[in-house]
């Protein structure tokens, strides 16, 4: 039976989805964990559904409201992680959003905007206040996993902000994977294609516009592999990792 430890996770976008079911098995495989979003209900739910493992559940997880888009917000979650927690061992930048599919003629500023904040932004600012934690904290270093996607290989038609935002994520993960390692701290991302839960509907839009059902993958199975990354030795960094559904058509498709 797993053990509890004192390594530390810094989950954002924890009150659904892949946030949830990845704080479950980072819970379970005995990780205090700090988790963050919007709505603090979602997030105490999330803690709620991870049971008792180890008879502490408060002193394991710990729900901490933020908007990833505000510097302000994201400084207020790290000085929690900071004060309460002491270090962090593992972020993983999974806030993000999916904006609504439309020409990119139509495609609001606004939205555009939205995107890029969340998917991109977000993930800047989390990542640079890891950075000041982990290059101070003994002993130094830790990891970061940010959520990409498939889209960045075969986007869909429609979709000119989120394909976008997520390309600005690569950059930074591949900018901050060469800025860690004198610090120790590995950076990777971890690329998805469709998941269960995805709110697009069983219809999704391919590559030229037509709509076509797709395999998806389980919640679960996504969740092990965000803790497979989490776990990996300090010494071994995956910079990017692709997962999607065995039967999903990607390879070869050019």
């Amino acid at each position: 039976m797993t053990s509890p430890h004192d390594r530390v996770a810094l989950v954002t976008g924890a009150g659904s989805g892949i946030g949830r079911a990845s704080v479950q098995l980072l819970v379970a495989d005995g990780w205090r964990v700090v988790l963050s979003g919007r709505r603090v209900a979602a997030l105490r739910d999330s803690i709620a559904r991870c049971g008792d493992p180890f008879g502490d559940i408060r002193e394991r997880a710990f729900a901490v409201p933020a908007d990833v888009t505000r510097p302000d917000a994201v400084a207020s979650l790290f000085d929690f992680v900071r004060a309460r927690l002491g270090r962090l061992d593992f972020l993983f930048n999974n806030a993000g959003v999916f904006t609504p599919t439309m020409p990119l003629e139509d495609l609001p500023v606004a939205l555009w905007r939205t995107a890029l904040d969340t998917n991109a932004t977000g993930a800047f600012l989390c990542t640079q206040q890891a950075f000041r934690m982990m290059k101070a904290q003994t002993p130094r270093g830790g990891r970061i996993v940010n959520n990409g996607s498939i889209a960045l290989r075969s986007p869909r038609a429609h979709c000119a902000a989120y394909v976008a935002s997520k390309h600005a994520l690569t950059g930074l993960t591949q900018a901050a994977a060469l800025d860690g390692q004198a610090h120790n701290i590995a950076v990777g991302q971890l690329d998805l294609g469709p998941v269960e839960f995805s709110a697009q509907g069983p219809d999704l839009a391919g590559a030229d516009g037509t709509l076509r059902s797709e395999p998806r993958m389980a919640l679960a199975d996504v969740a092990s592999t965000v803790l497979y990354l989490a776990k990996l030795p300090p010494q071994c960094n995956v910079v990017g990792l692709t997962l999607l559904p065995t039967q999903l058509a990607l390879v070869g498709r050019g």
